[in-house]
C-alpha cells in the first residue's frame, strides 16, 4: 500500500491527508493564489475543509503569519467561495 503525503492544516494544526485540504501558494513572485491541483511551486499552507477551521485560519491571520505577506481579500473570498462548493464532509469513522 502506497503512504499518503500528510500536511497540517494551519489553524487547528492535525495533520491530515494532503488530499483532504485546501492549499494556498505563494509563488516566487509573492503572489498568493489558491492551488486546486496542489502542486504549483512556491511555499503552500493548508487548511481543513471545513468552515470553522477557515473562520479561525482568518480571523487569526495565519496565512499572513505563515507566508509573511499581507494576503489580499480576493483569495480569502476565493478560498470561501471554494469551500461553500465542496459537498459537505462525512464523519470519519
Amino acid at each position: 500500500m502506497k503512504k499518503q503525503p500528510q500536511r497540517m492544516c494551519v489553524s487547528c494544526r492535525v495533520m491530515h491527508p494532503k488530499r483532504s485540504l485546501i492549499r494556498l501558494v505563494q509563488n516566487a513572485e509573492g503572489e498568493i493564489c489558491l492551488d486546486p491541483t496542489g502542486r504549483k511551486p512556491g511555499r503552500g499552507a493548508y487548511v481543513c475543509r471545513n468552515r470553522t477551521c477557515l473562520q479561525q485560519a482568518i480571523r487569526q491571520h495565519r496565512f499572513d503569519k505563515n507566508f509573511k505577506a499581507r494576503v489580499d481579500e480576493a483569495v480569502v473570498t476565493a478560498l470561501t467561495e471554494e469551500l461553500e462548493a465542496l459537498p459537505p464532509e462525512e464523519p470519519e469513522a
